[in-house]
């Protein structure tokens, strides 16, 4: 099990104890990274959700197998997913009620076909307002960061991702300090599930979140790599 990875610039992202054995993270660092409009990337989710649709029409997101994963790393983390939904199921049941997802930016409408095409959290953040070394672990009294577009978001006693500055994210909402715009060029992205979920798995969420990055936003991979497991 692999608890801490390098980037290259030398920073850490790395696993404490309140996380170790109930985190599998696929870590991304990209750079060279264009943010603009781009309508081909509506296009793969438009596709994604039309399939959802097809395949899930009638179901309760209770019966739906693929949930299960987010659900589950929520529960190892004493988080309840009805009072605050892991983001990628906040997508899904945004298509299953045949609402488009919102157009951002190309990188945040990457990430959100990326964590609808896996139906895992995925947290993404302009590695440039990221304060020094990464932790991922479970936040303490008191910690809580400004989301993006909405209050706080508390962190006690829930997973979430921490720098010199304090908490930036989490599987429900990132913050607006680190959050991805038009002056971003370097995203570290962190797909999140439990060790149940397996290496190869994530291995293969990874190749293709770097994938859909380099097609739509012109993105270049400097590193990859998995947490924990």
């Amino acid at each position: 099990m692999t608890r801490e990875l390098t980037l290259p610039d030398g920073r850490a992202v790395a696993l404490d104890d309140t996380t170790s054995g109930k985190l599998l993270g696929g870590v991304v660092c990209l750079d060279e990274v264009s943010v603009r409009e781009e309508p081909a990337v509506w296009s793969e989710i438009a596709t994604t959700a039309a399939a959802y649709r097809e395949q899930h029409v009638g179901k309760k997101p209770s019966e739906i197998p693929e949930l299960r994963e987010s659900r589950e790393l929520y529960r190892a983390f004493g988080m309840d997913f009805t009072r605050h939904r892991p983001s990628s199921e906040a997508l899904l049941r945004r298509v299953l009620q045949d609402k488009d997802l919102y157009h951002i930016n190309n990188a945040v409408d990457c990430c959100n076909l990326a964590s609808l095409s896996y139906l895992l959290p995925i947290g993404m953040y302009d590695l440039d307002r990221v304060d020094g070394d990464i932790v991922l672990r479970q936040g303490r009294d008191g910690e809580e960061y400004p989301g993006i577009r909405k209050g706080s978001v508390h962190l006690a006693g829930r997973l979430g991702l921490f720098d010199a500055r304090g908490g930036f994210g989490s599987p429900t909402s990132d913050s607006a300090r680190t959050c991805v715009g038009e002056s971003t060029v370097r995203i570290l992205a962190v797909i999140m599930a439990t060790p149940h979920h397996g290496s190869e798995a994530m291995a293969g969420h990874v190749e293709h979140f770097v994938d859909v990055f380099a097609r739509h936003c012109g993105a270049r991979s400097v590193a990859t790599g998995l947490l924990g497991g």
